[in-house]
């Protein structure tokens, strides 16, 4: 008896342990469907892009303009004090996209026409070289590549897209200057009420909250459509700009660029509380330098009145549009917490910079069009210069950078033959000195290699001289 109750005792035991294992077997199994793997090692990117915000349009570049997000970020993380764009918005965006100057592809200005779809099927963009390596990929607000929703964002690599199509819109109303409707989901037009950077704003935090695939990490685009104009900000966010700024076209620019500092901080806290902040890398630019003015007359129904003060370049050369300082060199910094240490960094990098870099990061393959040049190193340390030449093509002009020298040509609408400029932008980062006569030499072998940079340009550009 007493061996028969051991007997019924082992028996019951094991069949026990048999079932306790199945058990575990299959609640792991559940667990696995139900919550899939986080990707929490490699790297997320959020790239933030300023329409049209200055070099002195931030405040950790002595602005009367508060940008304490912004600063956050500048402070603590890498200020890339040379870092040039094109002159205008749709060039910098194809740069930033392709690693390439946006004029090899015949971009050199804004992007008006609904049918032109500007990137070729042939180049391989930032956001589909990124899902090749399993990236999950969204753009929200501005796009101003392609006009038509069929050569919109999710046409070139975006999973999810959200936000304005054309370069500028009633911030209410989401529709362009000439009336046509711009505001879409994917491949979708829709209508929404709210202002433009409170719906850009709050889309990216649901969509990083809510709907992205968390086994996936991720390239966000976030593209403001602030401080462009128009200006339709409100009271909030004039009322600290009431004594400190008497101009109110110019306070109506700081209000639209304290409202996009406010909103980047909501992202930036919704990263922390996602535990996102340590394995995502923050990358802020403008677009472009900032514009002097803006005289609207028939556009928008000749709703809005005159902007005679908008944005600062202070104390660089010009304005939006040009090849001087003021209209490329531009407010660029790059963040990742406890991976960059904070460094103020000189090093000449171009937008076209950008691509290879995030890609080299990554591991990842760097498409054969790619013209830039992976800084990453020169990012991490500044004494690690970049040496590489600067080439921007702009509505009326070219430059050529080559540390310290900047070749600037300019061309005419009457075919009458070009000027140059030639300027030490170390030693005189305003541009106020012409000393192309003084440096012959210099002068001659910078010709040769701009040209030779514009003879790799696309041969069908056309654009109206102004």
């Amino acid at each position: 008896m007493f061996l028969k109750k051991i007997y019924f005792i082992s028996v019951f035991n094991y069949a026990f342990l048999i079932c306790l294992i199945g058990c575990l077997n299959a609640c792991n199994k559940i667990e696995k469907h139900k919550t899939p793997k986080v990707a929490t090692k490699g790297i997320n990117i959020l790239v933030i892009i300023a329409d049209d915000a200055g070099w002195n349009d931030v405040g950790y570049n002595g602005s009367e303009i508060n940008t304490p997000n912004i600063d956050f970020l500048a402070n603590k993380g890498v200020q890339l004090n040379r870092f040039y764009a094109n002159p205008t918005c749709s060039p910098s965006r194809v740069s930033l996209l392709t690693g390439m100057p946006a004029s090899r592809i015949g971009i050199v200005a804004p992007i008006s026409d609904k049918s032109t779809k500007t990137l070729p099927d042939s180049i391989v963009t930032l956001p589909q070289a990124l899902k090749k390596q399993n990236y999950q990929t969204a753009l929200f607000g501005k796009w101003h590549l392609g006009l038509d929703i069929s050569n919109g964002p999710n046409a070139f690599g975006f999973d999810y897209s959200y936000g304005f199509l054309h370069g500028q819109i009633d911030q209410y109303t989401h529709k362009y200057k000439n009336g046509d409707a711009s505001w879409y989901r994917n491949d979708k037009m829709i209508e929404e009420e709210g202002h433009t950077t409170d719906l850009v704003t709050k889309e990216t935090i649901e969509w990083i909250t809510k709907k992205r695939d968390v086994s996936k990490n991720f390239y966000i685009q976030l593209a403001y459509s602030a401080p462009h104009f128009p200006l339709q900000e409100e009271d909030i966010w004039k009322a600290p700009y009431l004594e400190t700024i008497k101009n109110g076209s110019r306070r109506d620019f700081a209000a639209a660029m304290s409202h996009m500092d406010s909103s980047i901080g909501l992202v930036l806290e919704t990263l922390k509380k996602q535990g996102l902040e340590e394995n995502t890398m923050v990358i802020f630019i403008s677009d472009n330098g900032a514009m002097e003015n803006w005289y609207p007359e028939n556009q928008y129904g000749g709703k809005f009145k005159p902007n005679p003060v908008l944005g600062s370049n202070y104390p660089l050369r010009d304005w939006k549009t040009s090849n001087y300082e003021g209209a490329i060199r531009v407010p660029a910094i790059v963040y990742w917490k406890n991976k960059l240490h904070a460094q103020i960094n000189s090093n000449y990098i171009s937008i076209t910079d950008v691509m290879p870099t995030i890609l080299k990061l990554i591991k990842s393959e760097i498409p054969k069009q790619v013209e830039g040049v992976n800084v990453w190193t020169s990012i991490q340390d500044s004494k690690k210069e970049t040496t590489h030449n600067i080439y921007v093509r702009g509505h009326i002009q070219e430059s050529l950078i080559q540390k310290p020298w900047k070749l600037i040509r300019n061309r005419f609408k009457d075919k009458s033959p070009a000027s140059y400029q030639l300027y030490n932008i170390e030693l005189d980062p305003e541009e106020k000195n012409d000393v192309i006569n003084q440096n012959p030499v210099i002068a001659s072998q910078l010709k040769i290699v701009l040209q030779n940079q514009f003879n790799k340009d696309d041969k069908t550009i056309n654009v109206d001289l102004k």
